[in-house]
């Protein structure tokens, strides 16, 4: 991303990083770049794909592209390797879109398909249980002696809310 501003001129001033899922648009860090946009701080947004910036669908990323040209911003994706702003642009980002709401749907189907697998196999689906049996069993016996959930978490190095989940199912 450095690198394809520097070749056009540009100084990278602000870095958004999202860590949720681009199939939904309510998204802290997508929120704060369509604020800076319709505020008029940015001149030029680059992405590394469209599909970066959503996974929803033709109409959320119509939204999201307008909103952020409305200003003025122009947006520029790297590896996706067309103009975004010349005169076959809407069509290019319909079937961007398209294709990302397709992937989307595409890892949907995989995990799916993981997870039936895995629970026809026997163990269960998710991360692993933290604590054992044993482990459980003694904090269970430390809450019953009066000791808070804070003093057992430290006693036993975990989290607090493991040890209020495995108090509380008992």
């Amino acid at each position: 991303m450095q690198r394809a501003a520097s070749a056009r001129g540009d100084t990278v001033d602000s870095w958004y990083s999202e860590k949720r899922s681009g199939k939904l648009l309510a998204r802290p860090e997508l929120d704060r770049l369509r604020a800076d946009a319709r505020a008029g701080h940015l001149k030029r947004v680059y992405v590394y794909r469209l599909d970066r910036l959503t996974r929803s669908g033709i109409r959320d990323t119509f939204e999201v592209i307008e909103d952020l040209r409305a200003p003025g911003c122009e947006v520029v994706s790297i590896s996706d390797g067309f103009d975004l702003a010349g005169p076959a642009a809407e069509i290019v980002l319909a079937v961007l879109a398209w294709a990302a709401k397709a992937e989307r749907a595409a890892i949907n189907e995989r995990i799916s398909a993981a997870r039936a697998r895995v629970e026809a196999e026997g163990p269960r689906w998710g991360r692993p249980p933290r604590l054992n049996d044993e482990q459980r069993g003694k904090v269970f016996a430390l809450r019953s002696q009066g000791r808070s959930i804070r003093e057992i978490s430290v006693a036993m190095k975990v989290p607090r809310s493991t040890v209020a989940r495995a108090a509380s199912a008992r």
